[in-house]
């Protein structure tokens, strides 16, 4: 397959890229106090399948299950924030600071990734436990740890008991 990938690996990393695009927009919403139907249910879906399909990769259970399992968590968590509790009372933040954390962890995984393929970035930190490495995925949390608390600080969707536009 072209650069070494398996369809199964292109499709897993076309379908991550298009859930962090998607998630910077539903970010970018929480700010303005909107969700828009189709950025978030997307968001939600492909963040949601690049987790799942992470799962398929040979590997003996480590960190990259947990940081799936976690993104799941929090996927459901804001799925139910949205279209079950229509982001009523608690629901409104726990809305913002669960899509936040969602996408927070899509970009550190592509950190990660980054540092693994990108010879440059390989050279500084080749095992990933370098001060480079560690800057980087602390300048990733810092920021978005931030963006959550600003966002579920912001947030306020015109009425409780609407659903997205």
């Amino acid at each position: 397959m072209f650069a070494g990938f398996s369809a199964f690996t292109w499709f897993h990393t076309i379908l991550s890229l298009m859930a962090i695009i998607a998630g910077f927009v539903v970010v970018r919403d929480l700010f303005a106090s909107r969700t828009q139907r189709v950025w978030t249910g997307f968001f939600i879906a492909a963040a949601a399948l690049t987790s799942a399909t992470g799962f398929g990769f040979t590997a003996p259970f480590g960190p990259s299950h947990v940081v799936g399992i976690l993104s799941l968590v929090l996927l459901t968590g804001s799925s139910l924030a949205l279209y079950v509790f229509h982001l009523a009372g608690p629901w409104r933040w726990t809305y913002a600071i669960t899509q936040t954390l969602a996408q927070f962890l899509l970009v550190f995984v592509l950190v990660a990734q980054g540092f693994k393929k990108v010879p440059a970035l390989a050279a500084i930190a080749p095992t990933q436990s370098e001060p480079p490495f560690a800057a980087a995925e602390g300048a990733v949390a810092a920021i978005f740890l931030a963006l959550a608390v600003a966002a579920a600080m912001r947030f306020r969707p015109a009425t409780a008991g609407t659903t997205p536009t």
